[in-house]
């Protein structure tokens, strides 16, 4: 009898259990149900996914808890100081991604110092404008060079080439194809995500102009059409699509990428802006998941004409490693939004700059005279370096530079004068090096295409250090050198050499200059108070 009443207790324990499972199940397929029923198209895959679920292949268990921190960063190996007379030239990818700017403060204002690898100092220098004049000769861009002694290491010196793309009348600008993608998973289910993200795109909705026309695609555990490519001379009918959104599911981000850029072909506009804008955590799961298979999908789709734009939400489970390839497989480029302000910034006063692309594939190639520079490094842009044969090959992909839009890039040199040893190879057995005799201290070459351009064209100087400003530093310099010095100490870098705290603030606030939208103001808060936290 004993054992006849133990066994009816376990067994409803067992039943017990399975009634809560059941139950458990039926919550998330009724959330994951009610999260998609802004379409028809959405609903059918929603349905589809749940019978998936129901036969096994989808578990709920393999989606991690939402506290568990999966925040991704490509690790950052950064550039050495190399021989000039073993490595005269030096070849990169122009750069004006912001994103790593942008959550480096959100850190600093969560009381928490950034990890080293989320660090990119050229995005952080280039997040500010600088002041450099506007092209001349029908020139996409001008080319401003500056010398002076480093400001962490007075035995080096430091060299600035700032870039400014030519500027144009936003009501000139062509008409746009937009497709929003949007990530509506049940990661997206945070104040700073979905609903920050729909905040986000109603501030662009409003510089939108009747010519311009959107579509939105979103995905969560399959992709589907919520909007049609709809002209913007109803954006009632727009924003009230974004009204209807709601986060639930897995993500199946392959799969809405593939029908963006379908609704994006579908409509494009000849001569105009035609782009998709992706707005994520970064959190694939599901399909094309792998960075590899997705930068392979997207690098596909550029040849179409097609650009992309990548916006990043949220934390805790933050993919910057997966955006950041995203946008440079796909002529595009890569924002960060933590607050509506840098929503503002990013898709309000600097949007159309960003979508008018001037000049595409953008490289830089410097060749160091060794009678001058016995060594030097390239301050950041670590995963934009490109192989030397790479900057003559047409087919090699590069940077993009917005109308109005200003790109810095810093190198520290060693003159030839100092004794410093740079560690290199051993001497070679079979041939020499002669040196010119050249009172140059380097060539500069940058090659670009046009917008719809197949063929790069060169620009192509001589600099000598009499034609490089010196003497009092500029504002920009100060300011670009401050914003580098604070990237080193963040990434407690080998080559911050004396760098501090207080000479940060020292060159800041002495560039802070006119300062109308407070961004340099806000730089100078988070150095202040990234100092309180190293302590």
């Amino acid at each position: 009898m004993k054992n006849i009443i133990i066994k009816m207790q376990i067994i409803s324990t067992i039943s017990f259990l399975l009634i809560i499972s059941s139950c458990g199940n039926n919550s998330v397929h009724r959330d994951r149900y009610e999260s998609t029923k802004y379409s028809p198209q959405v609903k059918e895959s929603a349905e589809e996914t749940e019978a998936d679920m129901d036969d096994g292949l989808i578990s709920n268990d393999e989606m991690p808890p939402e506290d568990f921190n999966t925040e991704s960063y490509d690790k950052i190996t950064e550039n050495a100081f190399v021989s000039t007379l073993a490595n005269p030239l030096s070849t990169f990818s122009i750069d004006v991604d912001r994103a790593a700017y942008a959550n480096i403060r959100r850190f600093i204002n969560n009381n928490q110092n950034p990890p080293q690898d989320a660090v990119r100092i050229e995005e952080m220098i280039n997040y500010f404008n600088y002041s450099y004049p506007l092209p001349k000769d029908n020139l996409p861009f001008s080319v401003n060079l500056e010398l002076a002694n480093c400001p962490w290491n007075t035995e080096h010196q430091l060299v600035t080439i700032g870039l400014k793309g030519k500027e144009i009348d936003i009501t000139k600008v062509p008409a746009s194809n937009l497709v929003f993608l949007l990530d509506v998973s049940g990661s997206m289910d945070e104040p700073n995500k979905l609903p920050l993200l729909k905040s986000s795109l109603k501030i662009l909705i409003e510089k939108l102009r009747p010519a311009d026309r959107v579509a939105i695609v979103v995905y969560a555990g399959a992709a589907g059409l919520v909007l049609p490519s709809t002209s913007c001379d109803e954006k009632y009918k727009i924003m009230a699509s974004f009204e209807q959104l709601q986060a639930g599911g897995s993500t199946a981000g392959g799969e809405g990428i593939n029908l963006a850029y379908k609704i994006a072909k579908e409509n494009f506009i000849d001569g105009g802006n035609n782009r998709i804008i992706l707005a994520t955590d970064g959190d694939f799961n599901i399909g094309e998941s792998s960075d590899a298979a997705m930068e392979r999908l997207i690098e596909k789709k550029r040849e179409e004409g097609i650009f992309l734009t990548v916006l990043g939400f949220g934390m805790g489970n933050y993919k910057d490693s997966k955006m950041e390839k995203l946008s440079n497989a796909g002529n595009g480029n890569y924002a960060y939004i933590d607050n509506i302000l840098e929503a503002k910034k990013t898709l309000g006063k600097e949007f159309f700059g960003t979508i008018f692309t001037i000049a595409k594939d953008v490289k830089i190639q410097i060749e160091f005279n060794p009678a001058k520079v016995k060594g030097y490094r390239l301050i950041g842009y670590e995963n934009r370096m490109l192989k030397n044969e790479d900057f003559n090959n047409d087919k090699k992909d590069a940077g993009d530079i917005g109308a109005g839009h200003t790109v810095t890039a810093l190198y520290e040199i060693i003159p030839a004068s100092s004794k410093e040893i740079i560690p290199g190879s051993d001497k070679l057995e079979y041939q020499t090096t002669n040196v010119v005799n050249s009172d140059d201290l380097m060539t500069i070459k940058l090659r670009y295409k046009e917008p719809d351009g197949a063929i790069s064209k060169l620009i192509k100087n001589k600099i000598s250090e009499k034609d490089i400003k010196q003497g009092n530093t500029s504002q920009n310099f100060k300011w670009a050198a401050a914003v580098s010095e604070f990237g080193l100490i963040l990434r407690n870098s080998e080559f911050k050499g004396t760098s501090s705290y207080k000479h940060i603030l020292e060159l800041a606030k002495a560039s802070k200059g006119n300062d109308d939208e407070g961004y340099r103001a806000e730089f100078i808060k988070l150095v202040e108070t990234s100092e309180l936290l190293s302590k």
